[in-house]
């Protein structure tokens, strides 16, 4: 065991849940199939495409390319691309899912993933045509948006985590920050345009903060405070419809209270008797 700052520092392989255990599984499951296909059983790279998001025709209506562009990679020639996605889940999502449960687990992919190419695709169609083909590709997809959004989530979920970069290189959770963030930006200034285009993983960050930055998320403290909100002014329009209509209505409270008590009477025992009753009248 060493030491890096304050925090202690140990290389212990984590223990995938059963939802990230899926999630790998159904990644890799998709890769051999395309690979295997495409390199050695003649299946036309039409197949693939067919899957991969594009931005026109996903206008023309076949929107299921949002959810299945996430889960493709480059069925040939760059094994990297399927290694960095399985590797990367493994060592950053354990812990997510353990503090999470394995259904918020699986929102948070699919939601930062779908989310991150949709609003990467209208960035796409509001900017310049030349500008869009630098920034995004033809046909774009891969598990990059939802790496970004677990990174940022894992972040800030645990600030005072220690992970190995490179399995070597220990990170503290706001290094890890500033490194997802600089190599997205590095990537950018030089135009490395990659398969998940340069837009849809700044998108991934900005759900990975929303979405998992913290129990409850920022998003889900925005909607609560949103709703206590809506619940005060409702209770002030309440109290202001009964004064009203108690106004209206001519009628008033009167405070009521225990008054002082009422002098004693003159008769005894209840017998009615003057106190000069024993008094005999000649």
């Amino acid at each position: 065991m060493s030491r890096y700052g304050d925090a202690d520092v140990q290389f212990v392989l984590p223990r995938p849940g059963k939802g990230l255990k899926a999630v790998m599984v159904a990644l890799l499951a998709v890769w051999l199939a395309f690979a295997i296909g495409i390199n050695w059983a003649g299946v036309s790279p039409e197949l693939f495409l067919l899957l991969c998001g594009n931005t026109e025709r996903v206008l023309q209506g076949e929107v299921w390319r949002l959810f299945t562009a996430p889960l493709m990679h480059n069925p040939s020639g760059d094994v990297g691309h399927i290694i960095g996605a399985l590797v990367g889940l493994y060592f950053l999502s354990p812990s997510l899912e353990a503090a999470w449960g394995t259904a918020r687990f699986l929102r948070f992919l699919l939601i930062s993933s779908v989310l991150a190419y949709a609003l990467q695709m209208l960035v796409s169609l509001v900017v310049p045509r030349e500008v869009a083909d630098k920034l995004v590709p033809a046909f774009w997809f891969g598990s990059t948006p939802a790496m970004s959004a677990i990174a940022i989530a894992f972040a800030m979920s645990f600030k005072g985590r220690v992970v190995r970069l490179f399995f070597v290189l220990p990170v503290s959770s706001r290094g890890l920050i500033v490194f997802v963030v600089g190599m997205s930006v590095l990537l950018l200034i030089a135009g490395a345009l990659g398969p998940a285009g340069l837009i849809a993983p700044f998108f991934g960050m900005l759900f990975g903060w929303l979405l998992g930055g913290g129990t409850p998320s920022p998003l889900r403290r925005f909607y609560l405070r949103y709703r206590l909100a809506q619940l005060d002014i409702e209770a002030r329009r309440t109290r202001a419809s009964r004064r009203e209509r108690a106004e209206r209505s001519g009628l008033r409270v009167i405070t009521g209270g225990k008054d002082e008590e009422p002098p004693q009477s003159d008769s005894s025992n209840g017998k009615g008797r003057s106190s000069d009753s024993g008094q005999t009248l000649n």
